[in-house]
């Protein structure tokens, strides 16, 4: 069975061709940079087309027909969904519904479920929800402080995202801890354009920084993370902006990009060895985010076997892995520089106790196994 996974991010299209249930990638690759001014794509569904095409060009398939189902990933399930699901369109309209609280990752999710419909008429797609894996979280974790019966009423809670990822590299770890799941406490911190971090106990989540939409917790490329919320209201009356304006402010123009005018973290650590003051108090702003919330979650786990960096910044960027466990060493978490610049697997020191690993993540790879499980 060949199945074509789709991971639509806010700026970018991860694709993978798998062959199931052999879990071989028969063809794969990425489109960045969507939407933005130096970019020829200009949208999901065009970058959607460009993948389809080639997927012919070079002869991986000879007929769209070929492929046998279609995998998603999906962002926001709300209260709706806690596990994945084949896509009819009851299903789409309320995909649709939660665009609310996901407004730049669902748009983009949706785009790819029409694109597939267009092309791929006769395969059935699979839904793969970014917070099924945070449906574990405890009452006290996912409830937020204001009146209880308005929260209830309205389904405002921590939903958490990244859960596809941050499920896919626990999993990988208890091969290199040689330990099951169940018996790790584990902190994954997921950096990329959008970046969150994850305490798993036992081998369920139990907390994450992102929260009821995915712009609450660490800076992000274009995201701000955790502000006071009196600031949008100081915004609106100061500067006489809808509540429109705003949001587009929050979700697009702030993190990374809003403090040095890039949100690309190559981009950004060039800038900063050049001498821009803003690039380096981008990256250093960036950088005590996660180190917070690595020391809440050590506190709220009691003990801690790994921290694992993934995510494009987490995987490729040597320097600020080191930089985000710099001085930590009293909470027993020590880098070794020669491991961490060659990309080792495990680039902490030997005599630590809590482990630091960089494990490629591969939500493509869970979304085609939650698909054929579904459907065949």
């Amino acid at each position: 069975m060949k199945i074509l996974v789709l991971n639509s991010g806010s700026s970018s299209l991860k694709y993978k061709l798998f062959l199931m249930p052999e879990m071989k990638v028969l063809f794969s690759g990425i489109v960045e940079a969507i939407g933005e001014e130096e970019s020829t794509i200009k949208n999901h569904h065009q970058a959607i087309e460009s993948t389809v095409q080639k997927l012919l060009a070079k002869g991986i398939v000879k007929s769209l027909a070929e492929i046998n189902a279609v995998g998603h990933r999906v962002v926001h399930g709300g209260v709706i969904f806690d596990k994945s699901v084949v896509i009819d369109e009851n299903i789409i309209a309320d995909i649709k519904s939660l665009i609310p609280l996901a407004p730049i990752h669902n748009y983009a999710n949706l785009e790819g479920i029409y694109a597939m419909k267009h092309y791929f008429p006769n395969a059935p797609q699979v839904a793969v929800f970014d917070t099924a894996f945070h449906q574990s979280l405890p009452k006290e974790a996912y409830t937020y402080a204001l009146p209880l019966e308005l929260c209830e009423k309205e389904n405002i809670r921590r939903y958490g995202f990244h859960g596809t990822s941050h499920h896919y590299v626990a999993q990988q770890s208890t091969k290199i801890l040689n330990k099951t799941l169940s018996s790790l406490n584990l902190i994954t911190i997921h950096l990329g354009n959008g970046t969150s971090v994850c305490a798993i106990k036992s081998g369920k989540s139990v907390d994450t920084s992102m929260g009821f939409t995915p712009l609450e917790g660490l800076v992000m490329g274009t995201r701000c993370g955790d502000i006071d919320p009196s600031i949008v209201l100081y915004l609106q009356n100061r500067l006489d902006k809808s509540v429109s304006d705003i949001e587009q402010m929050l979700n697009y123009q702030s993190g990374l990009k809003g403090i040095c005018g890039s949100n690309d973290m190559r981009t950004i650590e060039r800038m900063a060895l050049d001498g821009d003051q803003k690039a380096s108090l981008a990256i250093d702003i960036f950088v005590r985010s996660v180190k917070k919330y690595i020391g809440a979650y050590i506190a709220l786990l009691g003990s801690v076997d790994a921290i694992i960096f993934t995510g494009g910044i987490g995987e490729n960027s040597a320097s600020i892995r080191a930089k985000i466990v710099k001085n930590m060493e009293h909470l027993k978490l020590v880098i070794d520089p020669k491991k961490n610049l060659n990309h080792e697997v495990c680039v902490s020191k030997k005599d630590t106790s809590i482990q630091i690993l960089v494990i490629e993540t591969n939500e493509e790879l869970m979304i085609a196994n939650e698909s054929y499980k579904l459907l065949f």
